[in-house]
């Protein structure tokens, strides 16, 4: 029995090249995508999760690089923790913890908002006797959030960079 894998492969790959998807950074770290990402300026946000996410954010965008920003991401954050899961003592036995965030991309030069969206993602801890485990571990989760919102937001601000138009040169 011959394989028939190398002929799916190459039939694969065929389809492939005829529709339009393209990589999102295409160009790599010098195309326009990347350029676009390093033009924007993340405006501080509050609290613990604020700041890691900013963070996350501007080391993903390459934002704060000495260039000279075109826009503003603005980004509101809810930060919950719900308790699930009861024991027979009645304290809960689990945790559910909820980072959302609604962000806007502003246009320095025209406030205009071009980009309105949300992100969110969530993840579950257990809850055990020690109080600095769960403390920990509440931290661990934000942390892991604030990354994951991060990438969320990023690879919908590159889609937005890869079809936004460019200014004329000057």
């Amino acid at each position: 029995m011959t394989s028939r894998r190398p002929l799916f492969l190459a039939a694969a790959l065929l389809a492939l090249s005829s529709c339009s998807l393209q990589p999102v950074y295409g160009a790599g770290p010098h195309g326009l995508t990347a350029a676009t990402l390093s033009q924007i300026q993340v405006a501080p946000i509050g609290e613990e999760s604020g700041y890691l996410v900013r963070r996350a954010l501007i080391e993903r965008l390459g934002a704060e690089n000495g260039s000279t920003p075109r826009y503003r991401l603005e980004v509101q954050l809810d930060d919950r923790i719900i308790g699930f899961g009861i024991r027979s003592d009645t304290s809960r036995s689990r945790e559910r913890r909820t980072l959302r965030a609604r962000y806007q991309l502003v246009d320095l030069g025209t406030n205009a908002v071009l980009l309105d969206a949300t992100a969110a993602s969530d993840e579950a801890i257990d809850v055990v006797q020690s109080e600095y485990a769960v403390v920990t571990a509440e931290k661990t989760a934000l942390e892991r959030l604030s990354v994951s919102l991060a990438d969320q937001i990023t690879l919908k601000l590159a889609m937005f960079a890869r079809t936004a138009p460019q200014p004329a040169a000057q």
